[in-house]
């Protein structure tokens, strides 16, 4: 039985249910404002599903080689690993603000310093990637295929990045993501998704301040979730939000599951800027090929569950049409998984963000803009990392069609 906690206070328990399900009830007088999820509200009868965990408590567990690492080293001790196990191992250092615990023990964190400079200058050399899985695997209650960690960083607790204030010295969470990257599956894969991150800064998106590692190994990324007190941001994906499970993220579409649904759940008085954001990603990641742009990677924070729900910041932006030749979109747009042409986004802006033509057109001249800008920066980094020249030239290829397509028609 796991005990679950929400703004590090106890809220209710997980358990098996049937063979292969799981079950979750609040405990006795649990506030409102204790609510795992702004899909699950407080209430007397339990919340069951007949396979695996519900969407909010799955919405965190690690895939890929993080998973499969894991799995080797805790199956042992437990037998058949399964989502539940994962759960149990990586719960009590989680992305938003679940935690999970043993049913008799007390919520502590208590993840491991590591400075954030010495992966950003590779100190260790080729043994870094070995060295973060092995110590912060288990603290790190991140979803996604793509390796990633959840560090604490020594020099946050004096500053954080861009602001004049101080976490407590008490704090022993996460504060930044390491994003890491198998070398013979996807190059230069961290460098990539730095300029993905750059362009939808130039666009004027919301994107947590990020760095990339000298010899290109590493993203680092402050988290998005952190308050300065060291309390923690709600956050939930897309998949979550529509009830779905991971290997259900890449079912439905940008016009019903990701904008209408945002539209459901926004609950702001910024839902109509928070819409022109949420459509300005989207066409960003057709210019940018982005063709795994599914339910997990969309997501809206709250300080209060109960209150107004924000579009989250930017996280996980690729170019993956570098790696897959025929990749397409992981939703469907007008019916269809194909590129779309610059009418068909003109037309997803006016009738689900309620932009007028001009201002739709506006807004996908300012991404042309921000990509030609980010180009310029991806051809000087490719002159003095030659490593990097090869994906470097197939992005700005690709990103060259994307405009062509997808912003100008």
């Amino acid at each position: 039985m796991i005990k679950v906690w929400t703004d590090a206070a106890e809220a209710g328990l997980l358990d098996r249910y049937g063979e292969r399900g799981s079950t979750f009830a609040y405990l006795p007088d649990t506030p409102a404002a204790r609510a795992v999820s702004v899909t699950m509200p407080v209430r007397l009868p339990s919340w069951s599903v007949p396979f695996g965990l519900l969407p909010i408590f799955e919405m965190n567990l690690p895939e890929g080689v993080l998973r499969e690492r894991l799995r080797l080293a805790f199956a042992k001790a437990t037998g058949a690993f399964d989502e539940f196990d994962l759960l149990s191992v990586v719960g009590r250092s989680q992305v938003g603000r679940l935690r999970y615990t043993g049913d008799k023990e007390q919520l502590h964190e208590d993840v491991p310093f590591q400075s954030v400079d010495e992966i950003l200058e590779h100190r260790r050399g080729g043994g870094l990637f070995r060295y973060l899985l092995e110590k912060f695997a288990s603290f790190s209650g991140i979803s996604g295929v793509q390796p990633k960690i959840l560090v604490r960083d020594e020099n946050a607790f004096a500053e954080m990045e861009n602001t004049g204030h101080r976490l407590s010295q008490s704090y022993k969470g996460a504060t930044h993501i390491v994003k890491l990257w198998e070398a013979n599956e996807y190059p230069q894969l961290a460098a990539n998704e730095y300029f993905c991150l750059t362009v939808a800064r130039k666009c004027g998106l919301d994107v947590p301040p990020f760095r990339l590692a000298e010899d290109g190994m590493a993203l680092v990324i402050d988290r998005f979730d952190l308050r300065m007190d060291g309390t923690y941001r709600g956050f939930e994906d897309f998949c979550a939000l529509n009830a779905r499970r991971t290997d259900e993220k890449y079912r439905g579409s940008y016009e019903t599951s990701v904008m209408k649904r945002f539209a459901q759940f926004a609950n702001s008085t910024h839902v109509n800027e928070d819409l022109d954001r949420l459509f300005i990603l989207i066409a960003l990641n057709c210019a940018l090929r982005n063709g795994d742009a599914h339910l997990k990677n969309f997501g809206i924070v709250y300080d209060d569950v109960q209150g107004e729900g924000r579009l989250a910041p930017i996280y996980d932006l690729v170019t993956t049409s570098v790696y897959l030749a025929k990749d397409s979109l992981a939703l469907t747009l007008n019916g269809s998984t194909k590129w779309p042409m610059a009418k068909e986004l003109k037309k997803l802006g006016e009738t689900r963000a309620g932009g007028t033509p001009a201002k739709i057109r506006q807004t996908l001249e300012r991404i042309d803009e921000a990509i030609q800008a980010t180009t310029k920066e991806v051809r000087s980094y490719m002159k003095e990392h030659q490593e990097f020249a090869g994906i470097g030239r197939r992005m700005l290829q690709e990103w060259e069609i994307g405009v062509r397509t997808s912003l100008r028609g």
